[in-house]
This record gives structure tokens, C-alpha cells and sequence, in this order.
């Protein structure tokens, strides 16, 4: 009965496709994309209303496409080499040529990261979707898949799509469907579960690139700074970022912060240097020579801000004129400048959080073509597995890069 079904099913299709592809995000777009240069017909089912959804909020709407000192330091992952044989497949310099010969230049703004010159996310998506048209790629947007079977050597996808269920037969499917972070785009977990259906194994996953929330007798300090931006160093045991942090009504934010999320683990403490570049010992004793009577609080309000600097006098003597300051105020105030001390309570959630650590196995995954040793012809990419870059497009360069791996083998 199974194997009449199967047939049946595949007599229904008026075109064969090479394979099936769940989620229009920046893998399964370039999954398409690149499987039609090479002539391979693909379906993607996307379960929101566009493709794109999560391009089209990047970088504030802006898509921060891809990081030009990307390399495999810049990723977490239970394997930390995963990544390389897919950036020698497709590099930093063939995301750039890519979208340039499609009419989209980049320009840098910090750190490497690089945005399209128009600074408009949706110039990206519509370079995709354009393509797909061109190359008779079907984007199917409201398409919820319900389940995906393995029937001999042939997969049947089972989807919802304007309050019907419809069938699709396959021999390869790509399951780019994303991770778990801003459940309101639409993200879920089924990626995950399909690796689990078919006995992949899973790398626990957390929230990543997310703010760090505060609580107790400390939450007030923080809530009352809300809104204040600071240029620091952003350090624990293993990693430090300098980029500014930002303080808000639950705790912490900023790209330095978001950074070490990714790094953080509850319990933990971490650092912050607030004076990177200068030691504020050596600012003061210069300082004290010619102003000595100015007070402390002065003195920190410009090289911070007014308002920093008054909430400072629950930790350091600005009352005291610099001249007035000890040896021991002196190593409090470099210690609390220089090794600012917080244990955050936890995290904002996948709710707030731009990605997630963990996902789909590497251990599980060829490297050299991202399809499960154990199934033939499923395939993981993007988000889903567990590959998590840094904040500033490091996840757009391995999303780029999983689906031009991917589409080279269906």
C-alpha cells in the first residue's frame, strides 16, 4: 500500500524537483539560488507570509550581509572546525562577488561589518526572489509543513497551504527552517524536531547574542542609567569585546554585551572595562597636579556623563576633591573602572535574543556537504545547526555559505 501511495504521488507531479527546501531565509534562498545555476529545480515552503523575514529585520532593517574578517575563530560550536570546509567552499570575497553582480555594492561601518550601500534589507531579498522567478524556483509563502516521511528513496512532504494539505515527493530535502530566537517572525522548532524524527542527535540549545538581565539590589542602579551608551571592554576568563554596552530598564545590552552572552553561562560573573583605552589612575594624578580642588564627580562627568558619574556616588567618594583621593580610593576607583563587576540573573529569552547556541549535530552532519550521515539525502543548514557566529553578520556569511554547500550536493 505504501509503495502504490508513493507512486501515486509521483504521478501527480508535473515537474520533477531535485529538492524540497523548508524555509526562505538567507540558506534556503541561496539554496535555490545556487541550485538554479546549476540547473537543479527546487520548492521552497515558507511558513510566513514573504520570504525573507528575518533579512528584512536585520540590522535594524539595513541586513548587515556579511563580516569581512569572517573566519572560523569567529563561531561557536561543539566543533570549532566544522565551518572551514564550508568558507572554503564559499568565502567572504564570493558573498561580496555574489551580490555585486547582482547590482548590490557594500559598504563597511565597523569591525567588518558590511551593508548594502542603499542600507535597505529588502534590496537583498529582492535580489533573491528575483531570481527564483527567473529561474522557475517557486517560493511557496503560507505553506506550514506538517510532516516530512521517508518512503523508500523518496521523501513525502506534507504541507498546509490556503487551508489544504497538499503532497510533494522528493529525493532530497533541506531543512533550513532557522532556529528558535523572535518566535513573533514565525521561528520555531521544527528543524529540531525533524532532526529528532529521524535520530539525529541534538547540541542543547540556549539563547545567543541576547541582553543580560539584572535583578535584586542592584536592578534599580542599573534601571535608573537606562539609555546610557558606553564604549567598553566586555571580558570574562576566555574572550573580551570592546564595543559599547548599553544599560537598560532590566540590565545590560549593547553589542559588547550581546556578544558575551554567547560566552556567558549562569552563574557566572564577567567584567567591563568602561576606560578601555586610558587608565584612570593615571588620568587623575595627571589631572590632580593643576585642578586638585575639582571634585571627583566633576571630573568623571567628563569623561562619562553627568548622569553616570552622580550614580557613581553609590560605589566611589565623589564628593572627595582629586586632590583628597588616598591610595586605597585611588585602587577602588581603578578597580571599579578598569574591573567592573556583573552577575547577571539570566537572559531576555529567545524573545530578544538575534540567534541561538546549539542545534542540529556537526558530529551528525558531513562537513564537506551538510547531509546527515545517518539519512540520505536530508540536508541541515543555517541557523539550525549547531554553528553560531558573532553579532555583525558572521551568521549571514555561514548562512550564504551552508546553502551554496548544500545546493552543489542535491
Amino acid at each position: 500500500m505504501l509503495f502504490n501511495t508513493t507512486l501515486y504521488l509521483r504521478s501527480i507531479m508535473n515537474d520533477s524537483i531535485d529538492a524540497v527546501i523548508i524555509g526562505a531565509g538567507a540558506c534556503g534562498l541561496m539554496c535555490a539560488v545556487q541550485a538554479g545555476f546549476l540547473g537543479k529545480r527546487t520548492l521552497i515552503l515558507e511558513k510566513n507570509e514573504k520570504a525573507g523575514a528575518k533579512i528584512l529585520i536585520s540590522g535594524g532593517g539595513r541586513c548587515n550581509y556579511t563580516n569581512l574578517y569572517s573566519a572560523e575563530d569567529n563561531f561557536i560550536s561543539e566543533n570549532p572546525h566544522f565551518v572551514k570546509s564550508a568558507f572554503t567552499q564559499w568565502s567572504v570575497d564570493d558573498t561580496i562577488s555574489f551580490f555585486e553582480n547582482l547590482g548590490i555594492s557594500g559598504k563597511e561601518k565597523t569591525l567588518g561589518q558590511l551593508f548594502p550601500t542603499s542600507n535597505n534589507a529588502k534590496d537583498i531579498v529582492n535580489v533573491f526572489e528575483s531570481l527564483c522567478s527567473d529561474m522557475n524556483q517557486p517560493i511557496i509563502c503560507n505553506a506550514l509543513v506538517r510532516s516530512i516521511l521517508k518512503e523508500d528513496d523518496l521523501f513525502r512532504i506534507t504541507y498546509e497551504h490556503n487551508g489544504k494539505l497538499k503532497n510533494v515527493l522528493s529525493q532530497k530535502v533541506v531543512i533550513a527552517a532557522g532556529g528558535l530566537p523572535i518566535p513573533k517572525m514565525g521561528a520555531t522548532d521544527f528543524g529540531l524536531k525533524i532532526a529528532r524524527q529521524f535520530g539525529i542527535k541534538i547540541t542543547e540549545t540556549i539563547p545567543a547574542l541576547v541582553p543580560l538581565t539584572i535583578t535584586g539590589k542592584d536592578a534599580d542602579w542599573y534601571s535608573k542609567l537606562s539609555g546610557i551608551s558606553i564604549f567598553s571592554r566586555v571580558y570574562n576568563d576566555n574572550i573580551s569585546f570592546d564595543e559599547n554596552i548599553l544599560f537598560t530598564h532590566w540590565g545590560l545590552s549593547g553589542p559588547a554585551i550581546l556578544q558575551i552572552s554567547s560566552y556567558w553561562k549562569p552563574g557566572e560573573l564577567i567584567y567591563i572595562d568602561l576606560l578601555p583605552d586610558k587608565s584612570i589612575t593615571e588620568l587623575i594624578v595627571t589631572e590632580r597636579t593643576e585642578r586638585g580642588k575639582q571634585l571627583l564627580l566633576n571630573f568623571l562627568g567628563g569623561i562619562f556623563t553627568r548622569k553616570f558619574a552622580e550614580a557613581l556616588a553609590e560605589y566611589l567618594p565623589v564628593d572627595k576633591t582629586i586632590g583628597s583621593l588616598t591610595k586605597i580610593d585611588l585602587e577602588n576607583i581603578q578597580q571599579f573602572i578598569h574591573e567592573f563587576k556583573v552577575k547577571p540573573a539570566g537572559t531576555k529569552g529567545y524573545d530578544k535574543a538575534e540567534v541561538m547556541l546549539g542545534g542540529v549535530s556537526t558530529n551528525e552532519l558531513s562537513s564537506k556537504t551538510l547531509e546527515s550521515k545517518k539519512v540520505k539525502g536530508l540536508y541541515f543548514g543555517g541557523e539550525c545547526v549547531d554553528v553560531t557566529g558573532w553579532l555583525g553578520g558572521y551568521n549571514f556569511q555561514w548562512a550564504w555559505a551552508s546553502g551554496f554547500v548544500i545546493a552543489q550536493n542535491i
